[in-house]
């Protein structure tokens, strides 16, 4: 096998794997190449991919030694990206009866899903996490996303209990909207032993969904790492979750219109930069 085709068959493996550990003693074996030159491989990919700020190679010593890939997008695409996203956001057809944005055109875009799910990965890499949560119904494409490039399950909390779902554990809330009183259940196979969840959904106005799951998932002797969401209100400016972050921020939702503003970059950079530190 040339070079050139093992880089490209290397890169697309790593890519379509993000943060899966793959194996080099497996592949040397596979595809009949000295360890030493895939090693060579995976540093020319590595510098490659960190000056493009496409993402991360981390590699681990031994026996075994394995390489794996952290997702990544460049600051200036993810700033253009989020800037476009606000913009297409704020335009007054979007306000939908009772102050709400509509979004499922957005949301169910496969290049806004994928690029969400890289950057809040980036936030989250280094976290251990091992499951992505979210609540029926539009959060499930961005869960599914970040899910992807974490590399972990998704666990979907529903609103009514099903029999598809085996046992459940279920709990009450007041809705942060309606002000009324709600049920969400979890299915207890979908939650792993010691997990380390991150919530995802795509709207959040004081954070009273997000905080009912951190609770229902303290049932299971989960671990809370962080919430992310797509958007966010302004107001109020204390949410009922401490620990969250938001890529678009929403201002001034009426009837007259509505306006949406992009993550700081500095939040970005934050989670990029502690993608970076987690080469070996």
């Amino acid at each position: 096998m040339q070079r050139s085709e093992r880089l490209i068959r290397l890169t697309q493996l790593l890519v379509e794997r993000p943060l899966q550990a793959l194996s080099l003693a497996h592949l040397s074996e596979a595809w009949g190449i000295a360890k030493s030159s895939l090693s060579e491989d995976v540093a020319a990919i590595r510098k490659t991919l960190a000056e493009a700020q496409r993402g991360i190679v981390e590699t681990s010593v031994g026996a075994q030694g394995g390489v794996r890939f952290h997702s990544g997008v460049p600051m200036s695409e993810a700033s253009q990206f989020l800037d476009e996203l606000a913009h297409k956001l704020s335009k007054p057809d979007r306000v939908l009866p009772g102050d709400f944005v509509y979004l499922s055109d957005v949301l169910g875009d496969p290049h806004v899903l994928d690029t969400v799910g890289r950057l809040v990965s980036m936030q989250y890499a280094n976290k251990g996490i091992n499951v992505v949560v979210t609540v029926e119904t539009k959060g499930i494409t961005l869960a599914a996303a970040t899910a992807r490039h974490l590399n972990v399950p998704i666990a979907i909390v529903r609103r009514d209990q099903r029999v598809t779902e085996g046992p459940t554990i279920s709990t009450h809330y007041v809705s942060g909207s309606t002000r009324r009183i709600q049920t969400m259940s979890l299915g207890k196979r979908t939650i792993p032993p010691d997990a380390r969840a991150l919530i995802v959904d795509d709207f959040m106005r004081a954070g009273a969904t997000a905080r009912a799951v951190e609770h229902l998932l303290k049932e299971f002797s989960a671990t809370v790492v962080g919430t992310a969401v797509f958007m966010a209100t302004s107001q109020p400016t204390h949410k009922m979750v401490n620990d969250y972050f938001a890529l678009l921020r929403v201002h001034e939702v009426s009837e007259q219109g509505v306006h949406v503003e992009p993550a700081t970059l500095i939040d970005i950079q934050n989670g990029s930069s502690a993608l970076g530190d987690a080469r070996a």
